[in-house]
Formats: structure tokens, C-alpha cells, sequence
């Protein structure tokens, strides 16, 4: 089974290998017809500490690393860009 990969930002670096990454989906509700914005945050590992505060990320599903961690960087897309 595939991986699941998701794109965010940044919301937090202030913890050593690890980075809270704000991810928002949209859908359009089911009786209202209207397009709704959802978020949820999700813990990364972050191994050299690269990923700062306000950087667009992705990340991928992987085994579980801590409490909270299931989630590890993929790399910047402003990196992947240039």
C-alpha cells in the first residue's frame, strides 16, 4: 500500500527533530454546497533540523517514531523548485 503524502506549512520548530505542519483540506458540504475549509496538525520528524517556521513542506506517513510522531519530511518545496 502506498504511503500517504501530504503538503503544509510550518506552524512550529521549536522542538529538536520535529516540526508541526498545519494541513488544510477543502470540500464542499454536503447539504450546503458550499466550499468548507478544514485544518488538522501534524507532528513530523525533522532529522537535520532544516524545515523553519512559515516553510511549505510535505510529509509522509511512515512507522511510528514517538507518542505523536507518525510523519517524517520529505523535503521543501521551496528546495524543490530551484
Amino acid at each position: 500500500m502506498p504511503k500517504r503524502v501530504l503538503q503544509g506549512v510550518v506552524v512550529s520548530d521549536k522542538n529538536d527533530k520535529t516540526v508541526v505542519v498545519r494541513v488544510e483540506r477543502r470540500f464542499t458540504h454536503p447539504l450546503l454546497k458550499k466550499t468548507v475549509r478544514r485544518t488538522k496538525k501534524y507532528h513530523a520528524h525533522d532529522e537535520a533540523n532544516t524545515a523553519k517556521e512559515g516553510d511549505l513542506v510535505r510529509i509522509e506517513e511512515c512507522r511510528p517514531i514517538s507518542k505523536n510522531k507518525s510523519w517524517k519530511l520529505i523535503g521543501d518545496e521551496a528546495a524543490a523548485s530551484s
